[in-house]
């Protein structure tokens, strides 16, 4: 089919969550209520350390980013999963997929390189407490981030681009409820060889090299604390790295699930791949808000602060 003809009328169909009508309302239920506290639970973390001056910090500043990133991230998918579940219809627009696809790519690197960013933030302030306000200032966190978004976002525009080139010969099923690198390479009748070099070195090099950061980071935290002399010393400085480890284990988990472990054609394995794709899609940035808020106390009290309207309105400071 030509280009031309793709994007004006073409169009992909999603395999969606289940094949059994009967599950169908069930899955709207779930997944909206899952996609509201996920929205409402990341909302409410932004907006508590945004009113709160005590929590104007580098770690704080960048779990906020976090946050914004896992509604973005969530928001990609799940709405359009339930449009999808709710009008019994599976299909999805040629632009509209590219742009899911945009997106999907942006807010899901954008995850991994604020983990990674996060890692740096605790490695320097545990491992130079001394010179941790000098390194880590409020210009070189607010680079941090935007270097994050520029770089999440060039290479979704170059994976994006690369599907845009490929050709789609009838109309195919996704098999996963949202499109994504692979299964959209799996449905085009194009060669796909530059697809899936660019996808090994360029997606390899956006999962390993913040995963191998994090690691290294980790090394030479877990070796600064073992120095310290007080139990409670190190209690207190492993605290501080807990929540961000449950979420770096749970996050990679799943993705490395996904990308690393490739299924057959069978609809067993289609199953389990998008059970896979809705762990590290749905659930993920659903229990980050509660990982980070049950295991910090400081954040806990910020959020009763908020939810009390008793909250310091001071972001200059």
């Amino acid at each position: 089919m030509e280009r031309g003809n793709q994007t004006s009328s073409f169009e992909f169909l999603l395999w969606g969550l289940s094949e059994r009508p009967e599950q169908q309302n069930i899955l709207f239920l779930l997944f909206l209520w899952i996609y509201v506290i996920t929205v409402a639970g990341n909302l409410l973390i932004v907006l508590a350390i945004g009113t709160d001056a005590r929590l104007h910090t580098p770690m704080y500043f960048f779990l906020a980013s976090l946050s914004c990133a896992d509604i973005l991230f969530t928001s990609t998918t799940v709405p359009k999963a339930l449009v999808n579940i709710q009008t019994q219809s599976r299909s999805i627009s040629y632009t509209g997929c590219l742009v899911q696809l945009y997106f999907f790519l942006t807010f899901g690197d954008m995850d991994i390189f604020l983990l990674a960013t996060m890692a740096y933030d605790r490695y320097v302030a545990i491992c130079h407490p001394l010179h941790y306000k000098m390194i880590m200032s409020r210009r070189r966190c607010t680079l941090l981030v935007t270097a994050c978004w520029i770089l999440t976002s060039l290479v979704a525009m170059t994976h994006t681009f690369l599907i845009f080139r490929l050709n789609f010969c009838s109309k195919k099923i996704i098999p996963d409820f949202f499109c994504d690198l692979g299964p959209l390479m799996k449905v085009s009748c194009s060669d796909t060889q530059v697809n899936e070099l660019v996808l090994l070195f360029l997606g390899g090099a956006v999962i390993l090299i913040p995963f191998i950061l994090i690691l290294v980071s980790y090394m030479h935290i877990v070796s600064a604390i073992l120095r310290v002399p007080s139990a409670q010393g190190r209690y207190k400085a492993f605290s501080t790295c807990g929540s961000h480890l449950a979420v770096v284990a749970l996050f990679f988990g799943t993705v490395i699930r996904a990308y690393l472990c490739p299924s057959s054609s069978s609809s067993n394995s289609i199953e389990e791949d998008t059970a896979a794709a809705v762990m590290y899609t749905v659930v993920t940035p659903l229990l980050n808000p509660f990982i980070y808020s049950l295991r910090n106390k400081d954040m806990k009290c910020a959020l009763g602060r908020f939810l009390r309207g008793k909250v310091f309105f001071s972001w200059g400071q």
